[in-house]
């Protein structure tokens, strides 16, 4: 009888022991799956964030080669150029020149 119920008991325990790895196991797997779920959308992330850099870095190149360009010689005359478009039509333009610039030097 006695080695009958030392036998249960450890039955029990080996049953008790399977249960527990399994859930550990269980919560092992779970907790895996929601981090490579997590590490996918954090991936994502990083990707349309590295791709919107890509256009700002691409749009300040652009404004930094527009900016030194405007300062290099003649710059004035690029700006003047570049402002043609934004008078509207039907409309005199009406240039102001300093009495020594109108002069001929004698």
């Amino acid at each position: 009888m006695q080695a009958l119920s030392s036998e249960r008991q450890e039955l029990l325990c080996s049953l008790i022991g399977l249960a527990v790895k399994v859930g550990l196991v269980l919560v092992a797997g779970v907790s895996l799956a929601r981090l490579a779920s997590a590490y996918q959308e954090r991936m994502e992330r990083q990707g349309e964030l590295s791709a919107v850099l890509d256009l700002e870095q691409a749009k300040l190149s652009k404004a930094r080669d527009r900016f030194d360009h405007l300062f290099m010689v003649e710059g004035e005359q690029r700006l003047i150029r570049e402002q043609n478009q934004w008078i509207a039509p039907n409309r005199l333009r009406v240039v102001w020149q300093t009495p020594e610039a109108s002069q001929p030097n004698p």
